[in-house]
């Protein structure tokens, strides 16, 4: 026996490298989530399956829903956090069912119709400079950021960044949210507005303003890249809101026209086993989703720490309704009447449009 093992290997070493590199199955993953932030799970995954090419693309919510619609050859596996989006592809029928005992067991809240999945489990946040804390009591629920806005005007103005509904999928789904757990929700979009709030397309671009000084004080960040942002930032403090915390799941499927369906396959049930999901819970601040896993980022972490008052967006036919047109009309109308501030780009979200934001 070692004598053939050791024929197999010579016979190996006078196959070409680029050879070799033919052997291995390439596996295409469009995703709207920082290479930085999923690189540990992305390293692990390339170490267990050395015969797989994986080629990841790090882009925009809106540059990865077009290349999932148009782009051919189709991406192997889509990965977004623009919820509501990502389900209106997998219900015109742009995904694959995942038969694997990963998908199988995958909690029912977390998936859909076993065709695409949250693997993540992000809160919503607040995040503050020091230099607020040391003015004034910085907010620890969405009613004290309403009431620093009012009582504290003269010096948060042009100080105070959130989302740009109309250039984000991501801050318009989480506003939408907002208005449906909060009553007083336009109350704090108004004093935003008397604030000349900053709208910002990516969690990033607040964070970047927070570090420079531009802001005091952001709304609505993707608590995932805040947090890691954070520690290597202590002049920010992150604040996951206590009266009620959204949480945004990253949704991934296995694309219909996937060229290399059984590489995705693969990667999309790592991405649900548990050795994904631990990774995601010890090494990344995105947050894993079952239930049996142990970390500093879990779900169950979590909802110790906050309770009842934890408000996941659920994967369900509710969705779809974001992406409504008309819907989306209406609530960037009321958004513009009550902030006041008209984002140049937000001016043709006031009329109804099949265009996906970032």
């Amino acid at each position: 026996m070692l004598r053939h093992w050791r024929a197999y290997l010579v016979l190996l070493c006078l196959i070409p490298l680029d050879t070799l590199a033919q052997v291995r199955t390439p596996l295409v993953i469009e995703a709207a989530l920082d290479r930085q932030v999923i690189a540990p799970l992305l390293d692990a995954f390339e170490r267990a399956r050395p015969d797989i090419a994986l080629e990841y693309h790090d882009r925009s919510t809106l540059e990865v829903d077009r290349r999932a619609r148009n782009v051919r050859p189709a991406p192997d596996v889509v990965i977004s956090s623009a919820m509501p989006w990502q389900l209106a592809r997998v219900n015109e029928g742009l995904a694959q069912p995942l038969d694997s005992d990963e998908a199988r067991d995958w909690p029912a809240w977390a998936k859909w119709r076993n065709e695409v999945f949250g693997f993540t489990f992000e809160p919503i946040v607040m995040a503050y400079r020091l230099d607020l804390s040391r003015r004034m009591m910085p907010p620890a629920t969405h009613a004290d950021l309403n009431a620093l806005l009012t009582s504290k005007l003269d010096i948060l103005r042009g100080k105070v960044t959130t989302y740009s509904p109309s250039r984000s999928g991501v801050g318009y789904t989480l506003f939408q949210q907002d208005a449906r757990y909060s009553p007083r929700f336009w109350d704090l979009v108004a004093a935003m507005g008397a604030a000349e709030v900053s709208l910002e397309a990516t969690t990033q671009a607040m964070l970047d303003g927070l570090t420079s000084g531009k802001y005091w004080v952001g709304y609505n960040l993707l608590g995932s890249y805040a947090m890691r942002w954070a520690q290597t930032h202590p002049e920010l403090i992150v604040q996951v809101p206590q009266d009620y915390a959204l949480v945004m799941m990253r949704m991934a499927f296995v694309h219909r026209d996937a060229p290399h369906p059984a590489a995705a396959k693969t990667f999309v049930s790592f991405l649900l086993g548990v050795e994904g999901q631990r990774i995601l819970a010890g090494r990344t601040p995105l947050f894993s989703v079952l239930p049996e896993v142990i970390g500093p980022y879990t779900a169950q972490r979590l909802r110790d720490q906050v309770g009842e008052r934890l408000y996941p967006i659920p994967i369900d036919a509710s969705l779809l309704a974001f992406v409504d047109p008309l819907r989306r009309a209406a609530f960037m109308a009321r958004w513009n009447r009550e902030i006041s501030i008209l984002d140049p780009q937000e001016a043709t979200a006031q009329r109804p449009s099949k265009a996906i934001p970032r």
